[in-house]
C-alpha cells in the first residue's frame, strides 16, 4: 500500500468512524475518540477483507466512504456490545 493510499485510508476511517458514532448511538470521543480509532481500524479490516474477497460496492469516494462506514459500524457495535457485557 503505498503512503498516500495510507493517508487516504486513515481520513476516510476516521469520517467512517464519525459516521458509525452516529449510526451507533455512542458518545463522539474527539479527534482521538474511540469512535475515530474504531473507524479507521474497521475501514481497514472491512476494505481489506472485501478486496480480498473480490467484492465492490463501487468506485470512488462515496464508495470507499460507505464501505469504511459498514466496517466502523460493525466494528463500534461489537465494542459496544463487549463493554456492556
Amino acid at each position: 500500500m503505498s503512503d498516500d493510499m495510507l493517508l487516504i485510508w486513515l481520513v476516510v476511517g476516521a469520517v467512517a468512524g464519525l459516521i458509525a458514532g452516529t449510526i451507533v448511538k455512542g458518545r463522539w470521543g474527539g479527534l482521538v475518540g474511540d469512535n475515530i480509532v474504531i473507524g479507521i481500524i474497521g475501514a481497514f479490516a472491512v476494505g481489506g477483507l472485501l478486496t480480498e474477497l473480490g467484492v465492490s460496492i463501487g468506485s470512488g469516494p462515496i464508495s470507499v466512504i460507505a464501505t469504511a462506514a459498514l466496517g466502523a459500524v460493525a466494528l463500534l457495535a461489537l465494542s459496544r456490545m463487549a463493554r456492556a457485557a
